[in-house]
């Protein structure tokens, strides 16, 4: 075992430059992770989902609706089922997500994947099993539980929680918080002497 570990350990010639490279690649690291905000993805604040832009739209029409007064983005978008199923969703989407808005290949229009429908059509019922419950018994129809399944909530509620965005110039004057710039105050203040 000690002798696979020798293999990593650098000759003394080279143990400052090693030192220094790892110092700058674990910098640029920790700088990364802080300026991408990604701890703030950990949260369930809504507010983490304007982080890109393109999401301004979907945040505004939410926080105009009866949902926010219940429901955050990650209640809808990310499944409850179990803890592992929560963060391994949350991180394949979030950097699905992330490397989209990276390389700037954000669609103008936003359109769910079949994973988060999936996940969504879920939550719908999970929330509003005893009215469905309710509503099936007052048709008296058999076959009411079997179409609900079959069929999407939106495809009847259709403006619930997002109305009718679909683009960007759907809602131009949405108003949404800004998110909190990433540059540390001593930069601020350095860029503002000169």
């Amino acid at each position: 075992m000690l002798k696979f570990l020798k293999v990593f350990i650098p000759p003394d010639k080279w143990k400052l430059p090693v030192i220094v490279v790892s110092a700058i690649f674990a910098g640029m690291f920790v700088y990364s992770f802080y300026i991408s905000k990604a701890h703030s993805y950990l949260s369930d604040n809504p507010q983490t989902c304007i982080n890109c832009h393109i999401m301004v739209p979907q945040y505004a029409t939410w926080n105009h609706s009866s949902h926010r007064e219940v429901a955050t983005c990650n209640d809808c978008h990310v499944p409850h089922n179990n803890f592992v199923s929560h963060y391994y969703f949350k991180a394949k989407d979030g950097l699905r997500h992330a490397s989209i808005f990276t390389i700037r290949g954000e669609p103008q229009v936003i359109q769910i994947k079949h994973a988060g429908i999936e996940v969504v059509q879920q939550n719908c019922i999970r929330c509003h099993e005893q009215l469905i419950l309710s509503a099936q018994q007052q048709v008296n129809h058999t076959d009411f539980y079997t179409e609900r399944e079959v069929r999407l909530c939106w495809e009847c509620h259709k403006e619930v929680p997002h109305g009718t965005v679909n683009s960007l110039s759907v809602v131009p004057d949405a108003r949404a918080p800004l998110p909190e710039s990433p540059v540390p105050d001593w930069i601020k203040k350095w860029t503002n002497k000169k």
